[in-house]
């Protein structure tokens, strides 16, 4: 058994001296084997589940996943501790001094009139600490592993602070249009290389319309997914009620369990 003293409450210190114990000889095989790539999936998955808890307004869950969250953080800034790189006092050190250097409002002598000069400043100050002489450069930073509608929402953003935007939202709307007929063309030659990039650019269009709507793509996606699942969950009850078998049936007549199952739910 480790060397540990147990407490009715624990802080920061205690979670960075437990990290190091189950990382230590006669801890946790298990964390001691673990690397950056093998964990780094775990924090995917915490984060989610925090914005699951606030999706929630579930403040007993939030607590919790933030807690999941903050050990991943910790569990890889033991790892390069080990190797004498960094440790979790240098990313509490890095993360203030970005906050204090990108708030020159609060922090300096700057001022704003609104967060629309704030979020200007911060990309700004961002930009140069980075050495981004360009949107351009900028976009190159976005990451890859990011969702690719967030991603699509983070580039058009960008390019848009350099005037590369419609002025108004039919542009936005004919744009899509154009794209879906492309796709259309697409689909008649048969070639699924076109097909899949005209396709992506219907999506890449569809972010664009929604960043007019100042509507969350992903968010607007993952809502629409929930709502078929109730929808499907739906008609799969009205049919097993009225002992029809869906494999049976065509679409028209699927279709109609699906405009009940809307009236039933009473949803759009």
């Amino acid at each position: 058994m480790v060397n540990f003293d147990f407490k009715d409450r624990y802080d920061i210190n205690d979670l960075l001296r437990i990290m190091e114990l189950l990382r230590s000889p006669g801890g946790c095989p298990w964390d001691a084997q673990q690397t950056h790539e093998s964990i780094r999936n775990g924090l995917i998955e915490e984060t989610y589940e925090v914005i699951e808890a606030i999706n929630k307004n579930d403040r007993e869950l939030l607590l919790e996943e933030l807690g999941d969250v903050l050990l991943q953080v910790v569990f890889h800034a033991e790892l390069e501790r080990e190797k004498q790189s960094f440790d979790f006092s240098d990313v509490c050190d890095g993360i203030c001094k970005k906050l204090v250097e990108r708030h020159p409002h609060v922090f300096g002598s700057v001022s704003v009139e609104n967060t629309d000069e704030v979020l200007k400043n911060w990309d700004d100050i961002k930009r140069k600490s980075k050495g981004q002489k360009t949107q351009g450069s900028s976009m190159l930073k976005v990451p890859k592993e990011l969702p690719a509608l967030m991603r699509a929402e983070k580039l058009q953003s960008k390019a848009k602070k350099v005037g590369f935007d419609w002025p108004e939202i039919g542009g936005a709307l004919d744009a899509l249009e154009s794209e879906i007929k492309e796709l259309k063309a697409a689909m008649s030659s048969g070639s699924h290389s076109e097909i899949e990039g005209e396709m992506g650019d219907v999506l890449f269009s569809c972010v664009n319309v929604s960043r007019f709507l100042d509507v969350d793509p992903e968010l607007a996606l993952t809502r629409s997914n929930e709502k078929f699942i109730s929808r499907f969950l739906e008609v799969e009850r009205l049919a097993a009620e009225k002992g029809i078998n869906m494999k049976e049936k065509t679409i028209e007549e699927l279709d109609e369990l699906w405009n009940q199952a809307k009236i039933n739910l009473g949803s759009n």
